[in-house]
């Protein structure tokens, strides 16, 4: 017999007043062109089927600059997960989401996951080989010298928390499966109970 899924998604209106509300389980920040129809695509359909309200920018449309409604959904979101690949920081958009993330980080203790798509973590931590010379690229622009120093900051930051690394070769469905499982398991310990007031039988 088949058991139902688990609906995790956001906080009901009947849970206590002190509660966040949240309007997606995980936020999925990665470079589209990289891992789009491949790694990410994956993930984010198992996360789906998992019945995990998780976010994918398949509908926006990208422009120069991050959208107030992608900052709003990484705000309302549990978990992110950063999909850092080779070409990740070659986006200004990624890099800026990236920073946006970090700071729910801080103010809203958002869990945030980095896998790292093959890529090396050192690299994304110091900036180095295809990496460094991305930014090196980006900084050019007159417009992006102010965030130069926050995006390297924060990719610094991102590399040194706990994740995945993806090889070359690697089982990258295993990986989605631990992913997702270890994503489940976050949700279930942050989701509160709805509970009477006056509860019978407990």
């Amino acid at each position: 017999m088949e058991l139902s899924k688990p609906q995790f998604g956001a906080s009901s209106s009947s849970s206590s007043s002190s509660t966040r509300l949240f309007t997606h389980d995980v936020f999925l920040s990665f470079r589209g062109a990289d891992t789009r129809n491949n790694f990410t695509g994956h993930l984010y359909n198992y996360l789906v089927n998992k019945g995990i309200n998780t976010f994918i920018d398949n509908d926006l449309t990208r422009g120069e600059d991050i959208t107030k409604e992608l900052l709003d959904v990484i705000e309302g979101s549990r978990i992110s997960i950063v999909v850092f690949s080779a070409n990740y920081a070659s986006s200004k958009w990624c890099l800026d989401e990236l920073v946006k993330i970090f700071q729910c980080k801080e103010s809203k203790q958002q869990i945030v996951f980095p896998i790292f798509y093959k890529v090396d973590p050192s690299k994304i931590r110091y900036q180095k080989g295809q990496v460094g010379e991305a930014i090196a690229h980006l900084s050019k622009c007159k417009d992006n010298s102010e965030k130069v120093e926050s995006w390297k900051a924060t990719l610094t930051q991102a590399a040194t928390l706990s994740g995945w690394h993806i090889s070359d070769g690697g089982h990258e469905a295993n990986v989605i499966d631990e992913i997702v499982k270890e994503i489940a398991t976050k949700l279930m310990k942050c989701t509160p109970l709805d509970v009477a007031s006056y509860p019978v039988g407990i």
